[in-house]
């Protein structure tokens, strides 16, 4: 399947019901969905675990992203974190992920990260927020910021080593 697309997210002109902050970071999370799908989608099981020179593995980037965007959010509304997501932490690096179960806790933690941000009320985006065990000093904007640039992060790393995993088959 080729791929084209046309233009990135935020330049499609959609989601103008939304602020421009919160809009932004639906973008990136739009393109990083994209993004994963056309690099990884046609990953196998074995592909998405490999560790090409010892690198983190695609399934560690695509759940780290999904577990991660799911802590960041749960400091956004002003909670700390639960046992189930700590426990999430420990096993992002597991290996034997399947595509069906990698792809679809990813795609399930976009979609569920996009209705938790539209209910965020952009005039509190200077609320002071507290953020890990030590309640490290953030904002609920500069939480939106930071999800839309981690994630962007991950997704980049996650292309990279899909890109030499694809190599390394063309090759064989």
């Amino acid at each position: 399947m080729k791929y084209f697309r046309t233009s990135e997210p935020w330049l499609r002109g959609t989601l103008t019901d939304v602020p421009a902050v919160p809009r932004a970071v639906l973008h990136s999370l739009e393109l990083a969905q994209e993004d994963i799908l056309r690099w990884c989608g046609s990953l196998t099981d074995e592909e998405l675990n490999a560790r090409p020179g010892n690198i983190a593995p695609v399934a560690f980037h695509l759940r780290h992203i999904a577990r991660s965007i799911d802590r960041l959010l749960t400091y956004a509304e002003g909670r700390q974190l639960d046992g189930g997501q700590l426990v999430q932490l420990e096993s992002e690096l597991d290996l034997g992920a399947t595509h069906f179960t990698l792809f679809d806790e990813f795609n399930n933690a976009i979609d569920q990260a996009a209705r938790r941000i539209r209910t965020i009320d952009p005039s509190r985006l200077e609320e002071p927020r507290k953020v890990g065990r030590k309640g490290l000093p953030a904002s609920l904007g500069s939480l939106l910021v930071h999800i839309a640039e981690h994630t962007q992060r991950h997704v980049g790393q996650a292309i990279t080593t899909a890109k030499i995993l694809l190599a390394s088959r063309a090759k064989r």
